[in-house]
């Protein structure tokens, strides 16, 4: 059987295609969000007490260069193949060469379930992935519009880096690496205990939210669906590859496998929005999170894991 939280957001799917009344209330999605994304950080950040050191150099270089290659990679592709517009094909190449925290989540409570050793500074992965992809897909959309993005790369950068998932994310790595498993256990067991929890509270909402967006699903739209769904296989193996070449733990490998083959549905669209206006964010979320969370959730992240055993 799949994780239990993984019935979660099935849950919330069925819900959403059947028309069910059942919703999460948008603040307590946002309290939701909020305590994922901290939780993560903590659990990273204490996972690394103890352990930092230049020897994370040469691995957090080469993830944080995944970050380049996906998105040059995926450019001609979407523009020659799928037939998207210059925008629209920069638009997919920062969302899917960005990441989704929450199918990070899923691949950390899979990972953990299964007993897998797991490396704290894969939490690092996601801003190592998502800053890098963003900015590509910037210069990407600058180099073969004609055109310029409407936000410079500086207002962007500091964008992506100032949001509140990056905060946390970063914040709770600190503050997790400072203290370790001990010194700060009455408060960050509160978080790292109820973490799957909050993490089923989360997907029943983006269950929600995958069923809106596959509303869009059209014929008119074949090549995209077709992408969203062949796409996280074949971007998984950047990921896969990349983490046995550096000789990372079972875990390690599987959340990057996993990390390489999400897309982004919080961050990227949100710069994409205000930097590319001509780039059609429906359609991206609905490639991103209407076919490829899903996908990775229900699919991707056992089959990666076959992959690496």
């Amino acid at each position: 059987m799949p994780d239990i939280v993984v019935m979660f957001f099935l849950l919330g799917l069925t819900a959403g295609i059947v028309k069910s009344d059942l919703e999460i209330p948008k603040a307590a999605y946002d309290v939701l969000s909020l305590l994922l994304m901290l939780t993560i950080g903590l659990k990273g950040g204490m996972a690394l007490h103890g352990n930092m050191g230049w020897h994370l150099l040469p691995e957090l270089l080469s993830v944080a260069a995944l970050g380049f290659l996906i998105p040059a990679v995926l450019y001609p592709l979407l523009r020659k193949v799928v037939g998207l517009s210059v925008a629209d094909s920069a638009s997919f190449a920062a969302h899917y060469g960005s990441v989704s925290a929450g199918t990070f989540a899923v691949a950390l409570a899979y990972a953990e379930t299964h007993d897998m050793q797991i490396g704290g500074q894969v939490t690092l992965y996601l801003v190592l992935l998502e800053l890098p992809a963003i900015l590509f897909g910037l210069l990407i959309f600058n180099r073969f519009s004609g055109e310029r993005a409407s936000r410079s790369k500086s207002h962007i950068l500091h964008e992506a880096l100032t949001n509140r998932g990056v905060l946390l994310l970063v914040g709770g790595v600190i503050i997790g690496w400072m203290y370790g498993p001990s010194k700060g256990a009455e408060v960050t067991d509160l978080y790292t205990l109820m973490f799957k929890g909050v993490l089923a509270l989360f997907l029943l909402e983006m269950g929600l939210v995958a069923s809106e967006a596959l509303k869009r699903v059209s014929l008119d739209k074949i090549r995209v669906v077709l992408f969203a769904l062949i796409a996280p296989s074949l971007l998984a193996v950047f990921g896969v590859l990349t983490g046995q070449w550096l000789g990372l733990p079972e875990g390690s490998v599987l959340i990057l496998g996993t990390l390489t083959a999400s897309a982004s549905y919080i961050a990227a669209p949100v710069a994409i929005r205000s930097a590319i206006p001509k780039a059609d964010i429906g359609l991206a979320m609905l490639a991103s999170l209407g076919l490829t969370f899903p996908f990775n959730v229900l699919i991707g992240i056992p089959l990666y894991h076959s992959w690496i055993q």
